[in-house]
């Protein structure tokens, strides 16, 4: 258990492997967020066709391990698309971004889908009669609410796809968990090398926590300024009709 000269002997090799994870993750996030804020929109569409797609690809990764999707994703996708596409194959860190966005996309989607839906309704109503199409009502006025309502749940689901990097050492994605594994299987220091990497981990949620926070206290300190009557720059549409205009008329219905 020496913790010292382990660091001293690993740093390195963890430090790379922390570089993948965290490269992974941001990237994964990214790519979930737009697959998350879509299939949102297509499951509260009109559309049946859309909002069964969305139902289906949110079931489907909700309802099955993590694990499970990285193998299909990195043995089984391949051995499907070889048969159009000669010699195809995906990387480890393809595949892990590939299954970490999937993955983050069917949580995002309902987290953007609770905060669409906790948008008071009469904002949407009050925006329609002032002449924004439906688009425009959803891009303008719902989806900046929304994101506001929804950022600590994000924030959670950030936490977690970090977290979840480490499953993808099964497909031999060269991230930190996977680096510690290499280190330990030639000096048997489990326990330190181990511990380090749970170290590494909680600087980097704890990160993501501080940042959050942060977040979250100035849209409450925001949200209080206004509520004490403090006057606030009104956000204009492209339609000459202010946001508060709305929200006020919305209030009143």
């Amino acid at each position: 258990m020496d913790f010292v000269g382990t660091f001293q002997q690993a740093w390195q090799l963890l430090l790379s492997g922390l570089g993948i994870t965290v490269l992974a993750a941001v990237v994964s996030i990214i790519i979930g967020m737009v697959l998350g804020l879509v299939s949102c929109l297509m499951g509260l569409s009109g559309n049946i066709v859309l909002r069964a797609i969305s139902k289906a690809y949110v079931w489907v990764i909700r309802g099955t391990p993590m694990l499970v999707q990285a193998m299909i994703v990195y043995f089984a996708l391949p051995m499907v698309v070889q048969l159009v596409i000669k010699g195809f194959s995906f990387s480890a860190l393809t595949a892990g971004i590939v299954t970490l966005s999937l993955n983050a996309g069917a949580y995002l989607s309902e987290i953007f889908r609770g905060g669409i839906q906790a948008v008071d309704g009469g904002q949407v109503e009050a925006a329609r009669s002032l002449g924004l199409s439906s688009g425009r009502t959803m891009w303008r006025i719902v989806l900046p609410q929304a994101v506001r309502i929804a950022i600590p749940s994000m924030v959670n689901q950030f936490i977690i796809t970090v977290k979840d990097t480490s499953i993808l050492s099964v497909i031999g994605l060269p991230e930190i968990v996977n680096r510690a594994g290499q280190y330990v299987g030639t000096t048997y220091q489990y326990f330190s090398t181990y511990m380090i990497v749970a170290v590494f981990y909680l600087v980097v949620i704890s990160i993501l926590m501080v940042i959050s926070r942060k977040v979250e206290d100035r849209l409450k300190s925001s949200a209080g300024q206004r509520g004490k009557g403090k006057k606030a720059r009104p956000v204009v549409l492209p339609d000459g009709i202010t946001q508060m205009e709305i929200e006020d008329l919305g209030a009143n219905r």
